[in-house]
């Protein structure tokens, strides 16, 4: 079957919906499908692993490959694609990757149009909270990890304690866990906190370290990647994902728990769905509840070493030939 992917934002772009596409689109190429990825995202590389990547097609040209196509995949709604692919009636399956509504929580006139066109299109899901967001029947598939690269290095000692993974904007809240820190130290706990990846935030992190005089706990690594981050992932006990707003999702968390990490997370939207029973959870944006998760677990290591024990169950369900694999069979169905 011929494929056009459809991915707003990809590589170069570092993300949950660039990695996801990624493996996804290399999965269905190797099912034997043809695979072409259309993105908005600039970049020089023009192919994949076994597809073709087209940059910020233009108009017409976006009219040619839907009509080459069997099938449009889209990885998260946008209508500069869909519209077109609808008009020239190719089934879609769009997957929803976050809420649709803007950053005020209001539809807008573009999240009202979207809610009109999931009538006419094959709706995925990634987590039960974005489903029941989106108000109509779907398919829930989760998000996939890299599960080739992501994993327990054996020998590696875990030397330290909590690791934050994610761009170093407001939403993510890393300032939270540097606040619970400060508040752990009247307790007698004074955990190490590695903060890996780049961001707006990073100065006013630092700052705020400074102010609450953590330099000797907090480390800021930057940005890493590839097998880098995978060492460093296997070197700390418990990963931190202290996001502010509800995520849709949590790839990261994913990665994290698969390099043997237990997790804490907030508690809003489909974060909870991929810690599963690997972690636990505190209120977002609050650093009381994150203080109090964090000095419950670090000091039960009998728990802690619990949640650890649970991953490979766990992550069964998101390794890349299984979700692919969900995807597949819908695809299969579409074309009957």
């Amino acid at each position: 079957m011929r494929i056009l992917f459809s991915s707003y934002a990809f590589r170069p772009g570092v993300g949950g919906i660039e990695t996801v596409s990624a493996i996804l689109a290399e999965q269905f190429a190797r099912a034997g499908h043809e695979v072409q990825l259309i993105t908005e995202t600039p970049g020089d590389d023009s192919s994949g692993n076994g597809y073709r990547v087209i940059r910020r097609p233009g108009f017409i040209q976006l009219i040619k490959m839907l009509r080459w196509a069997d099938l449009f995949f889209q990885n998260n709604i946008s209508l500069r694609s869909l519209l077109p692919a609808l008009l020239l009636r190719k089934h879609a399956i769009v997957v929803h990757q976050t809420w649709i509504r803007n950053s005020k929580g209001s539809l807008g006139w573009n999240g009202r149009l979207k809610r009109m066109l999931l009538g006419r299109v094959t709706n995925v899901a990634i987590s039960q909270a974005v489903a029941h967001d989106i108000g109509r029947k779907c398919v829930i598939i989760p998000n996939p990890y890299r599960d080739d690269l992501f994993r327990v290095v054996p020998g590696t000692v875990r030397i330290r304690t909590l690791v934050f993974l994610g761009r170093l904007v407001s939403d993510k809240g890393v300032d939270l866990p540097l606040r619970a820190l400060e508040q752990l130290r009247p307790e007698g706990l004074q955990p190490d906190l590695t903060i890996i990846g780049a961001g707006p935030e990073a100065h006013n992190l630092l700052s705020l370290s400074r102010e609450l005089q953590l330099e000797n706990q907090v480390v800021f690594a930057g940005e890493k990647s590839g097998a880098e981050l995978v060492q460093l992932l296997n070197e700390h006990r418990i990963m931190v994902i202290p996001s502010r707003w509800a995520e849709p999702f949590g790839v990261v968390a994913l990665e994290g728990i698969a390099c043997g990490c237990a997790a804490i997370g907030s508690e809003g939207g489909g974060l909870k769905e991929a810690i599963g029973p690997c972690g636990i959870t505190f209120q977002n944006g609050d650093e009381r509840s994150l203080s109090d998760a964090l000095k419950y677990l670090l000091r039960d290591p009998a728990f802690e070493d619990s949640l650890r024990s649970k991953a490979l169950g766990h992550l069964e369900r998101f390794k890349a030939r299984e979700v692919a694999g969900a995807y597949l069979r819908l695809i299969e169905q579409s074309a009957r």
